[in-house]
């Protein structure tokens, strides 16, 4: 015979597992319904490299601060924390009431109380070269090495930098520096992606690949709501991998998605006007939240010459660069294809509402295609004869994006080819400097511009960090390096502003547009987030 507690726990998980709600549950077990159109390759939080992996990474795991909606760092497993005189030691005051989620591998099943010990080898792990996490970079040119992350005792833990970096309360705030049990992810090694266990709201289940995962109510979670109630609100978390975002949407319409993340061509304007207004047709339907999102949409172009595929491509040249900037007619992309939802890239790589960002400090590139032709002929292609043609590669999603701009590039002359690869796929070519040409966004990490400048720091090449294109300029390293040492957030945002416009300069990249998140939630939601790094947070969510 069940228990009653073990009956429900049966019911539920065959309920997720149906994608249903139990018809008679006078429990209220409450189930909150996700796609993940992107897949998911990973749950190990040093591998937490785009948006899906840090959506359901913030659920199953804590780090030492967190962020709020208005983008303050806020205290997490850390209660307290305070910094050295020279800025380089941060120490931190641990909780002693956080534990692990249960697991077989701890003793007795039960998980154990986390410990500054267990930071000091999660932040370790991250610049292990064994590992090779993704996330490396947050810390590798920061630390010396593994014993600057150092244990005091079980409830002090103290980050040792080689120099001051100002940005490091926020970077702490990045999935990557989720706290992890060394006995599990050492008793699982690389398989650990799928048998993650944090101390976060929600511990996992089950996943079947390509199909469905669930997360369950971590019923020992240390956090509490504004009332002094247990979180989470909810009883588990089902998430579905429909690539198809027009599918998906039909299945937020039949409500059985909770929550649906942007919108695409294909039926954008059946959602929202071309002024970005929710149309008659759904007003009422479900609730719509358009707000600033710290995202960059970009095209990207390797420009490292020593990479063998660049030699031969004419977009090493910085003038066909430049007219690829001054080629596309930004605003009207924006509002015949996204709907109104987004801001022209006029400035740099750094998104509005990122503190630092200004359109009168850093100039990018206006619509001038006057221009663009005129550079091509100083380039030695007039009217783009003998160009050779450029190949862009996208993902099905940004289709009509990229053949607008393909339109576009035909006008003045650039001949462009549009190559559709998977989405995984094409974010692993890029990742290993794989092509010459190519759409991409960079989601904020955390809230500060350094995050957005690293993208194009010398050291941070492919495969030491995110520098996709090869950008390379020692005058942008220096001031890189320089604003480690400012503490003073304004003289910081000048320096940065000099990089923007140093690396606008040289063109690596061809800024579109800084996003707007366009999210959908069904009417008997309550309690979600809505903040510009459109971070998905469950554990305040209640569902009627």
């Amino acid at each position: 015979m069940y228990s009653y507690k073990q009956y429900w726990l049966l019911l539920l998980w065959a309920c997720i597992m149906a994608g249903c709600r139990p018809a008679n549950d006078s429990s209220h077990k409450t189930i909150f319904s996700v796609n993940l159109d992107q897949g998911l390759s990973s749950l190990d939080p040093a591998f937490a490299r785009n948006q899906n992996a840090v959506w359901m990474d913030n659920q199953i795991y804590n780090g030492l601060v967190q962020i709020n909606d208005s983008l303050h760092v806020i205290p997490c497993v850390a209660k307290t924390w305070e910094l050295s005189a020279d800025g380089t030691i941060y120490t931190f005051h641990l909780r002693n009431d956080v534990r692990f989620q249960d697991d077989a591998l701890f003793a007795g099943g039960k998980g154990r109380i986390a410990t500054a010990a267990d930071f000091a080898y999660s932040f370790g792990r991250l610049i292990d070269p064994k590992v090779a996490s993704s996330g490396s970079w947050i810390f590798s040119d920061k630390v010396t090495g593994k014993e600057a992350f150092v244990a005091l005792n079980d409830t002090t833990f103290q980050i040792r930098l080689k120099q001051p970096f100002p940005p490091l309360l926020s970077v702490l705030t990045a999935q990557y520096c989720s706290l992890v049990p060394r006995e599990v992810v050492e008793h699982y090694g690389k398989d650990f992606r799928s048998h993650p266990v944090g101390t976060g709201p929600f511990k996992f289940k089950y996943w079947k690949e390509g199909e469905v995962m669930v997360l369950l109510k971590n019923e020992h979670y240390w956090e509490k709501d504004k009332q002094g109630g247990p979180l989470p609100h909810l009883d588990a978390i089902r998430s579905t991998f429909i690539s198809d975002k027009q599918t998906a949407f039909m299945e937020f319409i039949k409500k059985k998605l909770d929550f649906f993340n942007g919108i695409d061509g294909s039926y954008r304007d059946d959602i929202l006007t071309k002024s970005g207004r929710v149309t008659k047709k759904y007003k009422g339907r479900f609730k719509v939240h358009i707000a600033p999102y710290l995202n960059t949409e970009y095209l990207g172009i390797l420009v490292d010459t020593n990479i063998a595929i660049v030699k031969n491509s004419p977009l090493k040249q910085l003038k066909i660069r430049q007219a690829v900037n001054y080629a596309i007619n930004k605003p009207n992309m924006i509002k015949f294809l996204r709907n109104s939802t987004g801001t022209p890239g006029y400035a740099g790589f750094i998104p509005q509402g990122m503190p630092g960002f200004d359109t009168a400090a850093v100039h990018g590139y206006r619509y001038n295609p006057e221009k663009a032709k005129q550079l091509l002929v100083e380039a030695g292609f007039p009217g783009g004869k003998n160009l050779p043609e450029v190949v862009l590669s996208t993902t099905t999603s940004y289709r009509d994006l990229i053949e607008f701009i393909q339109g576009e590039l035909q006008k003045v002359g650039i001949r462009t080819r549009v190559e559709l690869v998977q989405g995984a796929s094409l974010r692993d070519l890029i990742a290993k400097n794989g092509v010459n040409f190519f759409r991409a966004s960079w989601i904020a990490d955390y809230p500060d511009a350094e995050n957005y400048l690293s993208v194009f720091y010398g050291k941070n090449k492919i495969p030491f960090g995110p520098n996709y294109t090869g950008f390379h300029n020692r005058q942008f390293d220096a001031l890189f390096e320089q604003a480690y040492r400012i503490s003073d957030n304004q003289q910081r945002f000048k320096l940065y502003q000099q990089m923007d416009n140093l690396m606008m300069q040289q063109s690596p990249v061809v800024i579109l547009y800084y996003d707007k998140l366009v999210n959908l939630y069904q009417n008997n939601l309550s309690g979600y987030s809505i903040n510009p790094l459109n971070l998905l947070i469950l554990k305040n969510v209640k569902k009627e």
